[in-house]
C-alpha cells in the first residue's frame, strides 16, 4: 500500500536537502541552482512508532516492521509554470501523481543561497504554487467541460454527474479558492477523485527554518503557521540543514545533538507523523515471536480490508478478528495476559479497526 507525499516548492527553498535527509541518501542533489532536481526522487521511510517497540518486547518478537510511506521530491516550481514556463509541464504531472502535498516555504536568511524573487517572503512562495495549481486545474477542467456538454447531450448520465462536480469545481476556483475547500458528498467522491485536481489535494506547510529557530520558530515561520491556520492545514517548523546532519549520526549522537540544540526529537519525525495522519492513515499491529509489525490502513476501514493489507486471500475469507486493544496489550503483558482477562474481543465484517489494536486474523483459504 503505497502513500504518496509530495514535497513542493520554489527552487532553492530546502526540498531536496530536506528530502535526503528523509530517506538518509544523497539520492536528490542538493544544490545551490534552479532545477537541481530534474526527475523526481521517490523515498520510502520508515513511520516512527514508539508503540511497536513495546510490543515487540511483550511478545519477544525476533524482528520490528514499522509501517512506511513515501515522499517525492518534485523539481521547483517558477511562475507561470501552468503555462509550461520552467519545468511546469513536468511539474505539474509528478504532482498529480501524489497523494498530499508538502508546501515547503524557505523561513531564513541566506546571502549565499540565492532566491529566485530576490526576497524571502514564505507566504508569496506559498500563493506562487498554490496559484499554478489553481490555474492548471482551471484550464484542465474548462477544456474537459466542452467533452462532457457533449456527451451529456446524448443523456450520458456519468457525464451530467461530471459537469456538476466540474461546475463546482469552477466556481470556487474562478474566485482564487482551491478546490480542496469544495464541499463533496460523500458518494461524490470516486467520481470527484477521478477529476484529478492538482489544489484538492490535502496540504502540508513545512517551514524551512535557520539552525538557531528549530526550537522555537521566527517570524517567517509563524507568518507560514499564520496561513496554514487560515487553510485548516498544519504546519511545522523544521531545519532542513539540522535535519541533514542528523541524519548522518549514529542514534546515541543524535540524542546528544539534539539536546545541545534544545529539541525532543528529530523535526522529521514530527513531519513522517503528521504527513501520515494528513493521508487519513492508521496504523493496527501484529505481534509474535517472530515479529511485531504495524500495519497501515485508511480510517475508517473494516476489519477484513485490514485484513486484506496481509494478503487478499485474508479479506476474501475473512471469518473474524481476535482483537486487543493496545492499551490492555500493554497494562496486562501480552496476547495471554488479555485473553484471561477477558481483553480479547471477536470482531466481525462490519468492525471499525481503532488506531492501535493488535489483531490475528481468522479466514477460510
Amino acid at each position: 500500500m503505497g502513500f504518496q507525499c509530495g514535497i513542493v516548492g520554489l527552487p532553492n527553498v530546502g526540498k531536496s536537502t530536506l528530502f535526503n535527509a528523509l530517506t538518509k541518501t544523497a539520492a536528490a542533489q542538493a544544490a545551490n541552482y534552479p532545477f537541481c532536481t530534474i526527475e523526481p526522487n521517490i523515498g520510502d521511510v520508515p513511520v516512527p512508532e514508539a508503540r511497536l517497540g513495546k510490543l515487540a518486547k511483550i511478545a519477544g518478537s525476533a524482528e520490528i516492521i514499522p509501517a512506511r510511506m513515501q515522499f517525492v521530491d518534485i523539481a521547483g516550481l517558477v511562475k507561470g509554470a501552468s503555462k509550461g514556463e520552467g519545468l511546469g509541464n513536468q511539474f505539474l504531472a509528478n504532482i498529480r501523481e501524489v497523494d498530499a502535498i508538502v508546501y515547503v516555504l524557505r523561513c531564513f536568511d541566506d546571502d549565499d543561497v540565492t532566491h529566485v524573487s530576490n526576497q524571502i517572503d514564505p507566504v508569496a512562495d506559498f500563493e506562487v504554487v498554490e496559484t499554478e495549481l489553481m490555474l492548471a486545474d482551471l484550464e484542465s477542467l474548462e477544456k474537459r467541460r466542452v467533452n462532457l456538454e457533449k456527451k451529456a447531450r446524448g443523456q450520458d448520465k456519468e457525464a451530467k454527474a461530471a459537469i456538476v462536480l466540474v461546475d463546482r469545481a469552477l466556481e470556487v476556483l474562478r474566485e482564487g479558492i482551491p478546490a480542496r475547500d469544495c464541499e463533496i458528498a460523500e458518494d461524490e467522491k470516486p467520481a470527484w477523485n477521478a477529476l484529478q485536481l492538482l489544489s484538492s489535494k490535502p496540504v502540508l506547510f513545512v517551514a524551512n527554518v535557520d539552525e538557531e529557530s528549530a526550537a522555537d520558530g521566527n517570524d517567517y515561520s509563524r507568518q507560514v503557521e499564520a496561513r496554514a491556520a487560515e487553510e485548516g492545514a498544519a504546519a511545522i517548523a523544521i531545519s532542513a540543514k539540522i535535519e541533514a546532519e542528523l541524519a548522518q549520526l549514529a542514534d546515541d549522537e543524535q540524542a546528544e545533538y539534539l539536546e545541545t540544540l534544545g529539541l525532543a526529537e528529530p523535526g522529521l519525525n514530527r513531519l513522517i507523523r503528521t504527513g501520515f495522519d494528513l493521508l487519513g492513515l492508521q496504523t493496527y499491529f501484529t505481534a509474535g515471536p517472530k515479529e511485531a509489525r504495524a500495519w497501515t490502513i485508511r480510517r475508517g476501514a473494516t476489519a477484513p480490508q485490514a485484513a486484506g493489507v496481509i494478503h487478499t486471500d485474508f479479506e476474501k475469507g475473512f471469518i473474524r478478528a481476535e482483537t486487543i486493544s493496545y492499551d490492555d496489550y500493554v497494562s496486562l503483558g501480552g496476547e495471554q495476559a488479555a485473553k484471561e482477562a477477558g481483553k480479547m474481543r471477536l470482531e466481525g465484517k462490519e468492525y471499525i479497526v481503532q488506531n492501535g489494536d493488535v489483531m490475528h486474523f481468522r479466514f477460510n483459504t
